[in-house]
């Protein structure tokens, strides 16, 4: 058995669903989900709302139903019962609210935070005679975090999947895929230091497509969803096809540290959404698990597995060479506790560095000591290139198009990539924690650097200098940027800038 592939099976419950006008049956879900999971034998976590606690049959059907490998935890959004049970007054539209001034932790002050968390472990107690060993939800503050594990013990946590600006909340920039220890100071980051950081592995949910979610666009309400959750039709996990391409992609390539999804779907959608292909991923995973290809575990147990196997964020990878679209596309999403790089074959067959955050513990999230004043909110890290909200912002790879001939781990947590142009030749590009290097065929090669500033300056909003050989950055009074350790950097035509290498080698750094 592949003892670093993951799945966790993930389903969180509400008991109120003001959203449609027909109420949906949301107990219906849980039912045919707990019948696939006996049938398939395979572990579950069922994440509770605290409404579901106290209402709706969900709590005497887990007693009586759960098997003894299965997992309760808790899902940390905030509702009309919660907040009364906290002596908080209730400011939502309806019973849960889903905008993040209310509905989540951020809407609240640290104190109002833990008199919530207070209320709802009290409760879990009363229901289950134990507290919870897990919990999630979209996204949560690091002083909750930090408090539900330092008073209550919570030893794993899930939050969203990267997006931007879906349902009110962005999550832009993190550590993209698998699992990473929060800073102490940003729920969303990896810290860099045992010593700040929040010792809870947070795992990133949905199964998000790592070729097509991040240049979705953005539309009225946010980016598209192409994930894992079975009940969008068109493609991702409606699709039985994207289905099968998304398992073999994510767990047959080299990942460092491990590979990981979470299946599973929020009762809310209803069964009728689900059911056309629920089942099926069932079926795969536990056909996954049989041929010893991936562990199907809960979330309490990949955290305790994480924390016994790494004292920091390790180094992981999503590396994607097929395209399901048959568009010619492939991938490589490197991430480490200091930062994250995205390889991007276009469509036109060449190779861009398309994403490029900077990781520091020291940078604050938002909401750490004060409260969100709206109904929506953001997290990100220090973007030093963003081809979604930049756009057209990437390194070129000089040479036109070609192919990643290869991918191997090497020591070090240093990945090796060989980009076959072609022309013949090849170029070799290591990436490591702390740097990008590139050794081309022949000397005095450049990535071309282009990035609409204006996008930079208004959609982020960051600015940008060129300061002694250096591309520098001021993102929310926090100063960073990057540097060539081998090679220069020198301008080119409008706002572009030349990446040339000395010799035959450049290295990339940044710097904060």
């Amino acid at each position: 058995m592949d003892e670093s592939n993951f799945i966790n099976i993930i389903n969180f419950i509400r008991a109120v669903e003001p959203r449609h006008r027909e109420q949906k049956d949301l107990f219906e879900p849980v039912r045919e989900q707990m019948a696939l999971a006996k049938q398939y034998g395979l572990p579950t976590t069922w994440l509770l709302q605290y409404d579901a606690l106290v209402q709706g049959p969900f709590v005497e059907f887990l007693k009586r139903e759960m098997p003894e490998n299965h997992e309760i935890g808790i899902w940390f959004e905030v509702v009309e019962q919660n907040a009364d049970a906290a002596g908080i007054p209730w400011r939502g539209r309806w019973s849960w609210d889903w905008h993040t001034d209310v509905g989540f932790s951020v809407g609240y002050t640290p104190r109002e935070r833990e008199l919530l968390a207070d209320a709802f472990i009290a409760k879990f107690e009363e229901k289950f005679g134990r507290r919870p060993v897990s919990m999630g939800s979209w996204l949560f503050d690091a002083h909750l975090l930090r408090y539900l594990h330092e008073r209550y013990g919570i030893e794993a946590a899930c939050n969203c999947k990267d997006q931007y600006g879906t349902d009110g909340y962005t999550l832009w920039g993190g550590y993209w895929a698998n699992g990473y220890y929060p800073a102490v100071k940003n729920a969303y980051l990896p810290a860099q230091n045992e010593d700040a950081q929040i010792p809870v592995p947070v795992f990133r949910m949905l199964g998000s497509d790592p070729l097509y979610q991040y240049s979705a666009g953005v539309a009225g309400n946010g980016q598209p969803v192409i994930t894992l959750e079975p009940v969008y039709k068109d493609s991702g996990g409606g699709s039985r096809e994207w289905i099968d391409w998304f398992f073999r992609e994510n767990f047959s390539h080299p990942h460092f540290a491990m590979a990981y999804a979470q299946a599973g779907q929020e009762n809310p959608f209803g069964w009728d959404l689900m059911k056309k292909t629920l089942p099926y991923q069932y079926q795969e995973i536990a056909r996954l698990r049989d041929a010893g290809k991936i562990r199907a575990t809960t979330l309490g147990e990949t955290g305790r597995w994480f924390r016994a196997k790494f004292p920091v964020t390790p180094v992981s990878a999503v590396v994607t060479l097929d395209d399901w679209k048959r568009e010619g596309h492939a991938g490589i999403w490197y991430l480490s506790r200091f930062g994250r790089v995205n390889l991007f074959r276009e469509s036109d067959g060449t190779l861009a560095v398309r994403d490029w955050q900077l990781f520091r513990e020291d940078y604050a999230e938002s909401y750490l000591d004060k409260v969100c004043p709206s109904s929506v909110c953001a997290y990100d890290a220090l973007p030093l290139v963003d081809g979604l909200l930049w756009e057209p912002c990437s390194f070129r790879v000089p040479g036109g198009p070609g192919r990643i001939e290869s991918v191997r781990e090497e020591t070090g947590e240093v990945m090796r990539i060989v980009w076959r142009r072609e022309s013949g030749d090849a170029i070799s590009i290591r990436l490591t924690p702390q740097s990008m290097e590139f050794e081309f065929p022949q000397e005095g090669e450049a990535l071309l650097y282009e990035c609409n500033v204006a996008a930079l300056e208004y959609r982020t909003p960051t600015a940008r200098f060129f300061r002694d050989g250096r591309i520098c950055y001021r993102h929310k009074g926090y100063d960073y940027g990057f540097e060539a350790a081998a090679g220069r950097i020198v301008p080119g035509e409008g706002d572009a800038f030349l990446l040339t290498a000395e010799g035959r080698k450049l290295v990339l750094r940044p710097f904060a």
